[in-house]
């Protein structure tokens, strides 16, 4: 069996300002988060672990129409609520936090069950595809302007 801690493990080790240490600190909470939108263009809901690497400032979105917009918060807050749900992986007694996560989880629902009374079902088991079950297949996709 190889025997990796007499090594010299130097590679882990080095001190690099681009890497972010996944540790999150105590004050991490509700009220320092980033708001989804701003967390889905960096990648990361915590301020305190955010890194801006290359970019000082991140790409904002420009949705096209209605629909795109949607998508967009829709996204947003989907990245936010998984992103909670890894800290809350690691801290289940944040009720601030749970209370964020069900907050926008909600939100969330709300978002997909708009966009699919206008645009169609958006998931292959969702609630508007009980009339047609493939009816998520229909066109256009997001992708094609139309």
């Amino acid at each position: 069996m190889y025997n990796y801690q007499n090594k010299n493990l130097d590679y882990y080790n080095y001190n690099n300002d681009n890497f972010n240490q996944p540790l999150y600190t105590e004050d991490a909470n509700a009220n320092t988060l980033f708001d989804p939108y701003q967390g889905f263009i960096r990648g990361n809901m915590f301020p305190n672990l955010y890194n801006t690497y290359k970019l000082n400032q991140p790409l904002d979105i420009t949705p096209m129409n209605e629909r795109e917009q949607l998508l967009m918060f829709l996204d947003a807050l989907s990245f936010a609520t998984i992103d909670i749900n890894l800290y809350l992986d690691l801290y289940q007694n944040d009720k601030d936090m749970i209370a964020l996560f069900n907050q926008y989880r909600m939100e969330a629902n709300k978002l997909r069950n708009e966009y699919e009374s206008k645009y169609g079902p958006i998931l292959v088991d969702s609630d508007a595809s009980n009339v047609y079950p493939w009816a998520w297949d229909n066109r256009p996709w997001p992708w094609e302007n139309k």
